[in-house]
């Protein structure tokens, strides 16, 4: 996949992309280094495959870091970011990827911990380091995005509650990113091909991804997705705040701040 970017359009700039040791995470990260931003690599326990892709963008003329965090442990957010302000000074883009909530062995209220206070929080220790005219972007799924009034299939629903109660946590912001000038875009995308929460899916419901892609005509794939969210970085703020990607026509429109979308 071609990077969406133009060559040197993020000279200067420095970015945090959470959940990206791997997955759309690791795709948009390289995206941004591409583009000549310095980008902070993420991971809760993959540190090897963090190392591996700042190793990957540093051979290729880009600059990284990695820096480990769970982002459910307010401790280990503000230490992340410690560790930015040291380095960086400040950050000019936070892409908040990471997500989850269909792993074996944690808490009942796991998914809600990671996709709504978990973001909150994020961007709560973040924002001393955005200054006026930086970009938060939050990546989320259709089925979550549309929960409200479109049902998911049930083994998703828990999740796609949780996020959509992350991404309602996070528009409460707007007014305190307003005044502080910090931009904000959701990034909503259908089930993405290749990803785990795909895999996880189709192993609790043979054929789900299928049937999904047959009602949508098709579905992107990791780095197809990984590219609008790159892209969400530099392009206009839509109206309602909201990027769609891919097909909508399975989802009933919701109504945001009084916008259709």
């Amino acid at each position: 996949m071609a990077n969406p970017l133009p060559p040197g359009s993020l000279t200067g700039k420095r970015a945090l992309v959470t959940g990206s040791s791997r997955g759309i995470g690791a795709d948009t990260a390289r995206y941004l280094a591409e583009a000549g931003a310095r980008v902070v690599i993420n991971y809760r326990n993959k540190e090897a495959r963090a190392a591996k892709l700042v190793d990957a963008i540093v051979d290729e003329g880009g600059t990284a870091m990695a820096i480990g965090a769970d982002l459910t442990d307010r401790a280990s957010i503000e230490a992340m970011f410690r560790s930015v302000a040291d380095a960086w000074g400040g950050l000019d883009i936070l892409v908040l990827n990471a997500s989850g909530g269909m792993e074996s062995g944690m808490a009942e209220d796991y998914a809600m911990q990671l996709n709504r206070d978990a973001q909150v929080d994020t961007l709560t220790a973040a924002l001393p380091l955005l200054r006026p005219g930086s970009r938060v972007v939050f990546v989320t799924s259709h089925q979550a995005h549309f929960i409200q009034t479109t049902p998911t299939m049930p083994e998703y629903e828990a999740v796609a509650l949780s996020k959509r109660a992350g991404e309602d946590a996070l528009r409460a912001l707007l007014p305190t990113l307003a005044e502080k000038g910090v931009e904000f875009v959701v990034v909503s995308g259908d089930m993405i091909e290749g990803t785990i929460t795909a895999t996880l899916l189709n192993r609790l419901n043979p054929g789900a991804i299928d049937a999904r892609k047959e009602a949508a005509g098709r579905l992107y794939n990791v780095s197809e997705f990984a590219a609008e969210v790159a892209a969400a970085a530099i392009d206009p703020i839509p109206a309602d705040h909201t990027r769609l990607v891919g097909d909508v026509s399975s989802f009933t429109p919701i109504v945001e701040s009084g916008i259709a979308e």
